[in-house]
């Protein structure tokens, strides 16, 4: 046995002994030669990742690293928001995974050496690797947006991270009287999931439809289009008349300070005072990844679009929302597409082996109303060093009838168990 892949065995037993975090699973007894992955993240990437590696070849040691016992899922977060859903439909344990073989550790990691291949945690236990995957999704950057910062979050809720902030942003509007302005801030590309703002956008107005219907929603855009943008346009004529107005970027949409004090957001233009402040800040490569070297001046990271391997670090890969690879968007479906190909990729390296040229399918569903929804559609594989997509996008039709929308509102909610059970059983 060499060195090492002693010090990951040794690690294992001494982290799970040195913190009430680190979740304690047996583990069946592997050949000496098994090599080890180890996943940071257990989002829909990483979980999905750590699984199918099981899956593809029972004898490799696959350790997810992942600090939240209960993963709480953005898709249909929005739902929650506008009260039309419990954040319990969010919420996923990782029980599945580990009845797989799987090794869950409820750690933060905080350092990745490539030189020696090993990720460090919190609690000082070590891992090492023969091959690392990073889906460490997004981080914010409150450091870009003048008067926004983490504290401010507590009374501006971003709400972009599933969890306390949208059940922060819910409590805000059950709260407000009757004729409040509920603003949202968007920022500039790229982003988590595109569309989910106006998706937002939509069902909160919903809510204020149904409970507060002398109350406004206003989106202060730094994009002058976005992803669907007619579908969107048009629901809300349909159903939202006056209700939801958009300023977009040549219009003076785009926040450049907010003020917590008077719940206010400055604009190129003017200043809105709002009841509820919803602020999504710009995003970058979740923190984990920059510690590892993977990031660019881009904040995200850039990977070969065949393995997903990190452009900048050997034997780390990257997917999900951290992974900067073309046009394929940041959102749930596309990092379980990517976690599938890259665990196949993976598995085939550590055996020797020459991966498959990947074709990832990703779906994005939007639902504006209960019973409402609307999809986008592509595929994409690996061209001149990035992923493009190589067939059309099939959008919903912009005309189409009421009964089209709900069979796909179905759909969407079809999609949601896929993904989930996809990832965590």
């Amino acid at each position: 046995m060499d060195a090492r892949r002693l010090m990951t065995r040794r690690n294992v037993v001494r982290g799970v002994a040195a913190s009430t975090a680190a979740l304690v699973f047996p583990r069946p007894c592997r050949a000496q030669s098994a090599a080890s992955v180890v996943v940071i993240g257990g989002g829909f990437g990483g979980a999905s990742c750590a699984r199918t590696l099981r899956r593809i070849d029972p004898r490799l040691e696959v350790t997810l690293i992942e600090p939240n016992r209960i993963f709480t899922a953005c898709p249909f977060s929005n739902e929650v928001i506008a009260g039309l859903r419990e954040i319990e439909a969010q919420q996923f344990t990782y029980d599945k995974l580990v009845a797989e073989g799987v090794t869950v550790v409820a750690q933060t990691a905080v350092k990745v050496d490539p030189q020696t291949r090993a990720v460090r945690l919190v609690d000082g236990a070590s891992f090492a690797y023969d091959r690392l995957v990073l889906a460490p999704g997004i981080d914010l950057r409150f450091d870009a947006l003048p008067g926004y910062d983490e504290a401010t979050a507590a009374k501006m809720p971003h709400a972009w991270k599933a969890g306390e902030q949208t059940t922060l942003l819910r409590r805000q509007l059950e709260a407000m009287d009757d004729g409040g302005l509920v603003v949202l801030a968007v920022p500039a590309g790229p982003s988590r999931c595109p569309p989910a703002p106006y998706e937002r956008a939509s069902l909160i107005a919903h809510y204020l439809k149904t409970r507060k219907p002398r109350s406004k929603v206003l989106i202060l855009d730094a994009k002058d289009a976005f992803p669907q943008q007619r579908l969107f346009e048009n629901a809300w004529k349909e159903l939202y008349p006056g209700m939801i107005e958009r300023v977009s970027l040549s219009q003076g949409g785009r926040v450049t300070s907010v003020d917590a004090a008077t719940n206010s957001i400055v604009t190129d233009f003017g200043n809105y005072t709002a009841a509820v402040a919803n602020v999504i800040p710009p995003q970058k490569a979740g923190r984990i990844a920059e510690i590892a070297g993977a990031v660019d001046n881009t904040g995200w990271c850039p990977i070969d679009p065949v393995t997903f391997a990190s452009k900048l670090v050997p034997n780390i890969h990257v997917i999900g929302d951290a992974a900067f690879g073309g046009t394929i968007p940041k959102s749930a479906s596309a990092a379980n597409a990517q976690a599938r190909a890259c665990a196949e990729a993976v598995a085939k390296l550590v055996a020797g082996k020459q991966p498959d040229m990947p074709r990832l399918v990703g779906a994005c569903y939007n639902t504006v109303a209960p019973g409402y929804a609307f999809s986008q559609s592509a595929a994409y594989q690996p061209r001149d060093g990035l992923f493009a997509e190589i067939e059309g996008a099939t959008t919903s039709p912009v005309d189409a009838p009421r009964a089209l929308r709900a069979r796909e509102a179905d759909d969407a909610q079809s999609w949601y168990k896929t993904v989930t059970v996809d990832a965590f059983g």
